[in-house]
């Protein structure tokens, strides 16, 4: 698969995400991949089973990516993942194997308020 194609999977990934579509949602994922959180602690290995833990999540979540980069086999989404209207902000890092993914981590950071040291130098985005 070449970049432009696998842009346009993680887009459509991404999209089903937010759209709660659980079956294209995974259809990016080998049979065998593994997904880590890192900050959890938590390995989900399998497809189904890295499908089934979505499903169960009870929250309302919504997806918003800010960007996604990436080439070859290794691929970066930065997104907004917002559970029950409190917003925390994703870097999920792909690895792709024959096209599909093969390893996924995803970090997780919560907002944090401005310091007021540096409020010369900053602009505040949303």
């Amino acid at each position: 698969m070449d970049d432009q194609a696998t842009l346009a999977a993680l887009q459509r990934h991404w999209d089903a995400s937010d759209a709660n579509d659980f079956e294209a949602e995974h259809d990016i994922y080998r049979d065998d991949a593994v997904l880590d959180y890192p900050q959890s602690g938590e390995r989900i290995r399998g497809r189904r089973n890295i499908q089934q833990s979505r499903f169960v999540q009870p929250n309302r979540k919504r997806f918003t990516v800010r960007r996604i980069v990436g080439g070859g086999d290794l691929w970066v989404s930065e997104f907004v993942l917002t559970y029950d209207g409190v917003p925390s902000y994703v870097v999920s890092i792909m690895e792709l194997r024959d096209g599909l993914v093969a390893h996924e981590t995803q970090y997780f950071g919560d907002r944090f308020d401005p310091s007021q040291s540096r409020a010369h130098l900053v602009e505040i985005v949303k």
